[in-house]
C-alpha cells in the first residue's frame, strides 16, 4: 500500500471520528448567532437602576468593630441602603436613615425589587431560595439569593444581602447558555473552554486537514500522470 492510500485510509477512519464534534460545534454556533445577544440576555426586561434623590443626608452606618473592605450608597425600590461589604466577603445592608443594620431580604422584599424595575407582562409565579454551595446552573454565583420566576419562563435572581438584582434568564438564554456548553464540551459547568475533549478533537481536526492538504497534490499528481499514460497509448 503507498503513501497516498495510506493518508487516504486514515483520512476516512478520522473523518468518521470528528464528524460528531464537527456537527456539534457547526450547530452550536449557528443557534449562538441565530438571535441578537442583548435578546437573548433580555436586555430590554429591566429599567436602569434608579438614582439616589437629590438632597440625601445618610446617617453613617453602625458597622461595628469588623474591618470593612467597602461601603456604598444605592437606590432600591424600598428606598436608599447602605451596601456594607465586610473583609471576609459578607454583605449587609444598613438603613440611611438611622444606621441600623437591617435582616436579608424576604421573599417578598425580592418579588418587590424584580416588579418595580420589570417592563414586561408576565406575572411572577413563584420565588424561591437558592442555596450558596449549590448555585444553580444559570446563576453560576456562590451566594444566597431570591430566585424569582415568571410565567414565561424568564428568571431573576436578586442577592438575598444587598437586594441587587444580579442576574436575569430568558428561556432562550438557557438554550443558548445549554448550546454553549456543547460548544466548548462542558456541559457540567459550561465554563471550562480548556478541556480534554476540545483540545483532543481540535487536534484530530487539524490531523484530518493535513492529511487533506497532503493527498491533494498526490492525487493531483496521479490524476495527471494517468492522463499522460492514457494519451501516450492513443497517440
Amino acid at each position: 500500500m503507498n503513501v497516498r492510500q495510506q493518508l487516504r485510509r486514515w483520512h476516512i477512519w478520522l473523518g468518521w471520528i470528528v464528524g460528531l464534534p464537527l456537527l456539534a460545534w457547526t450547530t452550536s454556533g449557528l443557534v449562538m448567532v441565530a438571535k441578537p445577544i442583548d435578546e437573548v440576555r433580555g436586555a430590554d426586561l429591566l429599567t436602569d437602576a434608579p438614582v439616589l434623590p437629590s438632597g440625601l443626608v445618610p446617617a453613617p452606618p453602625a458597622i461595628g468593630p469588623r474591618p470593612v473592605r467597602s461601603l456604598r450608597l444605592e437606590q432600591r425600590s424600598f428606598g436608599p441602603r447602605w451596601i456594607v461589604t465586610y473583609a471576609d466577603g459578607e454583605s449587609r445592608v444598613a438603613d440611611p436613615a438611622s444606621g441600623r443594620l437591617l435582616p436579608p431580604l424576604t421573599a417578598a422584599d425580592a418579588a418587590r425589587e424584580v416588579a418595580a424595575r420589570y417592563t414586561g407582562t408576565s406575572p411572577i409565579t413563584v420565588v424561591d431560595r437558592t442555596d450558596r454551595a449549590a448555585p444553580p446552573i444559570d446563576l453560576r454565583r456562590p451566594i444566597e439569593a431570591w430566585r424569582v420566576s415568571l410565567a414565561d419562563g424568564t428568571r431573576f435572581y436578586v442577592d438575598a444581602a444587598t437586594g441587587e438584582i444580579v442576574a436575569r434568564r430568558t428561556r432562550w438564554w438557557r438554550f443558548y447558555d445549554w448550546m454553549w456548553g456543547l460548544h466548548i464540551m462542558d456541559l457540567e459547568t459550561r465554563e471550562d473552554s480548556h478541556n480534554p475533549l476540545v483540545i483532543g478533537f481540535g487536534i484530530v481536526v487539524l490531523l484530518t486537514t493535513i492529511m487533506a492538504l497532503i493527498m491533494l497534490p498526490l492525487t493531483l499528481r496521479r490524476r495527471s500522470r494517468k492522463n499522460g499514460d492514457a494519451a501516450t497509448m492513443r497517440s
